[in-house]
C-alpha cells in the first residue's frame, strides 16, 4: 500500500499540482512535532488520504492550507552576445566572431503545463562570408556548358565581391555509377564512353576536382583540364554527388560560413532503390567514401533518397542551387519544395547564364530566415511567432519564417516551449533551434520541475513517522521500505488481516471502508474522486462532501457547504438545501411594508395573499384600473416606435416581455393561474391597438396585435368617377330636357301654320303673266301606232 500512495504522489507531482507542506526550516524539533499535529487535524480530515495534501491551489486555499509550495518556471540566459553590427570594408572579422542569432545558449526550468516564452533576435550580418561550390554534370550532353565554366572562376569571383570580400570557390563533377546498365562496362568504353573520334574520359560517380578557394585563377586552370564523359541512360547519379559533397567536410573545406552548392545538369536524377537495376541493394550509409578526391563506393550502395539528403544538407547547413535546363523545370521545382532553402534556375542550353542565375539564387535564399528544432524530448512542445518587417506578425508553422529580409535587417521570434510532464532522463535534456542555411544556433537546456522544494528537506527516520520507519517531508511521512500506513506504522505483511480490517467496518458490517477506500493498516485510507473538489471523508469514508441536497442546480443551493452529506448553512440561511434564506429586506416593497401588506415573506420571497396583487413584492396588480393607461405609452413605443416615450423607450420601457401576435384572435385568454388584462387603446393618429399584460411568476408579458386598426379613409378614385359619372349624367338630362322641349315648341310652331294656312282665303285666278315650263312638241312622223 506505501507503494501505491508514493505512486499516486509522483503521479500528481507530475501533473504538475502543488504541494500543501509545513514549513520545518527554522523551527526546533519540539516545535516542530507541535506545527504538524495542528496542521494535521485543521487540514486532513479523519479518512483523508496523503495524497489528498496535493491538489490545485484553489482547493487548497479553500481546503484551510494557508503555506503552500507553488513552484513556478524560470529562464537564464547562459550566453548572449550581441548580433554584429559590421559594414562592407570594415575591419575583417573571422566567420566565428560574427554573431546573427541572439542569444545563443539558455537554460529553463520547465514546470508541466507552464510554457516558458523566450525571444530570438536574427540580424543579417553585412559582408558575412560564402563558400560555394559548384557540382557539375559532365555527361556527354553538357560539353557545350563545359566550355562556359572553365572562365567561372574569376567572373564568379568579381560578380560576388559586390556582395562579400570573403568568398571561395569549388569545383566538383559526376556522371554516373560505374556499373550496368549505367554505363557500358566493355573494356573500350570504360577507356572511352563517347563514340566517334570523341576524346572523352573514362566514367566515373564523384569527382572532388577543386576543394574550397579564394583562387579564382587556380578554379579556372583547374576546370579547363576536365573533359567530358558518357554514359548509357538519361538519368545521372547527382544525388551520390550531392551526398558526398554534402558529409565529407574536410576534403570540401566548408567553414563555419554561408555554404552554397550549385547543381548543374540538363537531365533528371536517380534516387533511392533504382540501384537495384545494376544489383545494388545496400542502402546509401550517408558516410563520406572520397579516396585521392573520387567516390569509390557508388558500386556497393544505392542511391540516397530524397529525405536521407534533406536531412544531411540540414546538418550540414548548405543551401542548395538547382540550375537546370528549362526541360527538367518542373522535376526540379517539385525537388525544391521538399529541400528546405534550396532555389530553381533555368541554365540556358550553354550554361551562359550561370553567373546571373547563382547571384539571383542566392539574393532569394538568403532574403529568407526559417527556424527549426532539433527533436524534441517527450512531452515537450514548442510553438513559433515571428515579427518580421513593417510590422508583419506569423503564427503557426508560418510562424517559423520571415522573408524579404534585405541586409541589416533585424527580426525576431517568440517561441513558446512547454512541458507536459517529466523526462523520463535524470540529467537535463537540451534542443537546439537554427535558421536553415546557416550555421549558428540557439541551444537550449531544458530542466523539469517535477517535486517539490520541500522533498530537498525532508527528515530521515523521523520520530513523527512511528520511531523512524520514514522520511518526514513536505507534512507527510513518506515510509521506509516494507512499512505503510500514514506514520508508517505497519508492516506490509499486516496490512491485510482479518483483525485490522475489522477496525475499517462500520457497525460491524460487511464494507471496508463503506466501499469508498481501502484499509490500511486498520485505518481507512478513502479514494480520491476525479474532480478534486469532492472527496470522502470520515472513519469508515462514510462521509462525502457532494452527495448534499440541491436547490437550483447547487449544492446546498450555493449558500452552505456539504459536510457528511449534510447542509451546513450560511448565515441567514436554513433548510435541507440552504435555499431558504432569512432576509426580509428582499421582501420590502417600495412603501417599506413587507410584502406591501399583501402577502407572507417566505424565504426571502414573498408569497401573495390578495389573488390580485403578484411580483416579488406583491405590488403588482394586472387587473387594477388604470393598468392599461399605465403602459400605453410603453407598448406603443416597442410595438410601433410611435407614441410619448419613443426617444426614451429603451430607457424606459424595457420591464416586460414584448410578444407580438397577428391579430386579435392570437390574444391569450385569462386563466386562473395568473391575472390578465385586455387592453384596447387609440393613438394620436386615431387609431385602436390590441394588447394583454399580465404579470406570470415574476415575468411581465405583453402581448400585441402587431397590425393597428385604423379608421378607413375616402376611397377618391370612386368619388371622382362619381362626380364625372354625375356631372355627364346631368348634362345628358338637361339636353335632353332640351331637346325635348325644342319638340315640343316645333310641334306647337307647325300646327299653328298648318291652322293659320287653313284660316288663309287666297285668290284662285291664273297669273296672267304665268308661262308653263313645259313645252310639247309633236313629231310629224308619229303615226301614232
Amino acid at each position: 500500500m506505501n507503494a501505491v500512495i508514493i505512486f499516486i504522489l509522483s503521479f500528481l507531482q507530475w501533473l504538475g499540482v502543488i504541494h500543501c507542506f509545513i514549513d520545518i526550516f527554522m523551527l526546533n524539533s519540539q516545535a516542530v512535532t507541535a506545527v504538524i499535529s495542528t496542521v494535521q487535524q485543521e487540514f486532513l480530515k479523519q479518512g483523508e488520504p496523503t495524497s489528498a495534501r496535493c491538489d490545485e491551489l484553489e482547493s487548497l486555499r479553500k481546503r484551510g492550507c494557508d503555506k503552500i509550495e507553488n513552484p513556478h518556471g524560470s529562464q537564464r540566459i547562459l550566453k548572449n552576445k550581441a548580433v554584429t553590427n559590421r559594414k562592407k570594408g570594415a575591419e575583417k572579422l573571422r566567420p566565428e566572431d560574427i554573431t546573427q542569432i541572439q542569444p545563443q545558449k539558455l537554460s529553463l526550468n520547465l514546470r508541466s503545463g507552464e510554457p516558458q516564452n523566450i525571444k530570438l533576435k536574427f540580424k543579417r550580418a553585412e559582408d558575412y562570408p560564402i563558400d560555394l561550390y559548384y557540382l557539375m554534370d559532365l555527361s556527354y550532353s553538357m560539353k557545350d556548358d563545359l566550355e562556359n565554366v572553365k572562365n567561372l572562376g574569376t567572373s564568379l569571383m568579381k560578380e560576388m565581391s559586390k556582395i562579400t570580400s570573403d568568398f571561395r570557390i569549388g569545383f566538383g563533377s559526376f556522371v554516373e555509377k560505374t556499373v550496368m546498365p549505367y554505363i557500358s562496362t566493355t573494356p573500350a568504353k570504360l577507356l572511352n564512353p563517347c563514340t566517334g573520334d570523341q576524346n572523352c574520359t573514362s566514367p566515373f560517380s564523384y569527382k572532388n576536382v577543386l576543394k574550397l578557394t579564394s583562387n579564382g585563377e587556380q578554379f579556372n586552370s583547374l576546370v579547363g583540364k576536365q573533359q567530358i564523359s558518357g554514359n548509357l541512360d538519361s538519368p545521372e547519379g547527382g544525388f551520390d554527388a550531392i551526398m558526398q559533397v554534402a558529409v565529407c567536410g574536410e576534403h570540401i573545406g566548408w567553414r563555419n560560413v554561408t555554404r552554397l552548392m550549385v547543381f548543374s545538369t540538363d537531365a533528371g536524377f536517380h534516387f533511392a532503390g533504382d540501384g537495384k537495376l545494376g544489383g545494388i541493394v545496400l542502402p546509401n550509409d550517408g558516410k563520406c567514401h572520397l579516396e585521392n578526391n573520387v567516390y569509390t563506393m557508388s558500386h556497393y550502395y544505392d542511391y540516397p533518397s530524397i529525405a536521407h539528403l534533406v536531412q544531411k544538407l540540414s546538418e550540414n547547413n548548405i543551401q542548395t542551387i538547382f540550375a537546370v535546363t528549362e526541360e527538367f523545370q518542373p522535376v526540379y521545382k517539385e525537388l525544391k519544395n521538399l529541400i528546405p532553402k534550396s532555389a530553381v534556375g533555368t541554365l540556358s542550353a550553354n550554361s551562359s547564364n550561370v553567373i546571373n542565375l547563382i547571384v539571383d539564387a542566392y539574393n532569394s535564399l538568403s532574403s529568407e530566415v526559417i527556424l527549426e528544432n532539433s527533436k524534441l524530448p517527450e512531452g515537450v512542445t514548442i510553438t513559433y511567432q515571428s515579427r518580421c518587417k513593417n510590422g508583419v506578425v506569423n503564427e503557426g508553422e508560418n510562424g517559423r519564417k520571415c522573408s524579404n529580409i534585405s541586409i541589416g535587417d533585424e527580426v525576431s521570434f517568440n517561441i513558446n516551449i512547454t512541458a507536459q510532464g517529466c523526462s523520463k532522463q535524470v540529467k537535463p535534456e537540451s534542443i537546439k533551434i537554427k535558421p536553415l542555411g546557416f550555421t549558428e544556433e540557439v541551444e537550449i537546456l531544458l530542466n523539469f520541475i517535477c517535486e517539490c522544494e520541500c522533498h530537498k528537506h525532508g527528515i530521515k527516520n523521523s520520530d513523527m513517522c512511528h520511531n523512524g520507519n520514514g522520511t518526514f517531508e513536505c507534512g507527510a511521512c513518506r515510509c521506509n521500505k516494507g512499512r505503510v500506513g500514514r506514520q508508517c506504522e505497519c508492516r506490509k505483511d499486516e496490512v491485510s488481516t482479518e483483525d485490522l480490517d475489522k477496525n475499517c467496518r462500520k457497525d460491524n458490517g460487511t464494507d471496508i471502508c463503506s466501499n469508498n477506500g481501502e484499509c490500511v493498516c486498520g485505518t481507512c485510507e478513502c479514494k480520491k474522486r476525479d474532480n478534486p473538489e469532492e472527496r470522502y471523508s470520515g472513519k469508515f469514508c462514510e462521509c462525502d462532501n457532494f452527495n448534499c441536497d440541491r436547490s437550483n442546480n447547487k449544492l446546498c443551493g450555493g449558500h452552505g457547504r456539504c459536510e457528511c452529506r449534510v447542509c451546513i448553512c450560511d448565515a441567514n440561511y436554513t433548510g435541507s438545501a440552504c435555499d431558504c434564506s432569512l432576509d426580509a429586506s428582499t421582501c420590502l416593497a417600495s412603501n417599506k411594508q413587507i410584502c406591501n401588506g399583501r402577502g407572507i415573506c417566505e424565504c426571502g420571497t414573498c408569497r401573495c395573499t390578495d389573488p390580485k396583487f403578484q411580483g416579488p413584492t406583491c405590488e403588482i396588480c394586472p387587473t387594477c384600473p388604470g393598468v392599461c393607461t399605465e403602459h400605453k405609452s410603453c407598448v406603443q413605443c416597442r410595438a410601433f416606435g410611435t407614441g410619448e416615450k419613443k426617444d426614451t423607450c429603451e430607457r424606459d420601457c424595457s420591464y416586460f416581455n414584448l410578444i407580438k401576435v397577428k391579430d386579435r384572435d392570437k390574444l391569450p385568454q385569462p386563466v386562473q393561474a395568473f391575472p390578465l388584462m385586455h387592453c384596447k387603446e387609440r393613438d394620436a393618429n386615431d387609431c385602436w391597438f390590441y394588447y394583454t399584460y399580465a404579470v406570470n411568476n415574476t415575468e411581465k408579458e405583453v402581448h400585441v396585435v402587431e397590425a393597428l386598426e385604423c379608421p378607413a379613409g375616402p376611397d377618391i378614385i370612386p368619388i371622382v368617377a362619381g362626380v364625372v359619372t354625375g356631372i355627364v349624367l346631368i348634362g345628358l338630362a338637361l339636353l335632353l330636357i332640351w331637346k325635348l322641349l325644342m319638340i315640343i315648341h316645333d310641334r306647337r310652331e307647325f300646327a299653328k301654320f298648318e291652322k293659320e294656312k287653313m284660316n288663309a282665303k287666297w285668290d284662285t285666278g291664273e297669273n296672267p303673266i304665268y308661262k308653263s315650263a313645259v313645252t310639247t312638241v309633236i313629231n310629224p312622223k308619229y303615226e301614232g301606232k
